[in-house]
């Protein structure tokens, strides 16, 4: 049978009140109270959430999941223009002075959101890339590269949608 034990702590009643501030801090007079009884705790929320595979996983690639892009001039081109939070992840290579530019663009003005100087005197420079960026409504990522004998090649992933619901691959 149960023991039921009442708890007057000014310490834990100050915590319940600043963790959960719609309590009110349960009135004058309430006191807290605890059982010896043991009840089980079963965590559901990532099936409430609708997804049974580990957040680590949701991350992984697959043939379906991912977008390859091929940068090869010194025009921007745009590597992603929906909304969520992506991946991108690469390499760039090139001969001679380059830098490689990664803009966050909003219609208007355009952002460096990741540049990859390489400096001159290299013969051959490979740069590899790879960060997670969130493109919110009417926005789009491209690259760029400061000249024509540059290559950045990539994929994209979108790892969640921009309410930041993970996508399954």
């Amino acid at each position: 049978m149960a023991q039921e034990f009442t708890i007057n702590s000014t310490a834990i009643e100050s915590k319940i009140n600043q963790l959960l501030p719609s309590q009110g801090g349960f009135g004058a007079g309430v006191d807290f109270s605890a059982s010896t009884m043991v009840i089980p705790i079963v965590d559901l929320t990532e099936t409430a959430e609708g997804s049974d595979v580990r957040a680590d996983l949701q991350t992984a690639l697959s043939f379906n999941s991912i977008t390859p892009f091929s940068v090869t001039s010194s025009t921007n081109q745009t590597l992603v223009n929906t909304t969520g939070y992506f991946r991108v992840f690469g390499i760039s290579s090139n001969n001679g002075a380059t830098t490689i530019n990664f803009n966050l663009f909003d219609g208007t003005t355009r952002k460096e959101l990741y540049s990859l100087p390489t400096g001159s005197g290299f013969d051959q420079a490979y740069i590899p890339f790879d960060f997670v960026v969130f493109i919110a409504a009417g926005q789009s990522l491209a690259a760029t590269s400061s000249n024509t004998t540059s290559i950045i090649k990539g994929c994209t992933r979108q790892i969640a949608d921009i309410s930041g619901n993970l996508v399954n691959p």
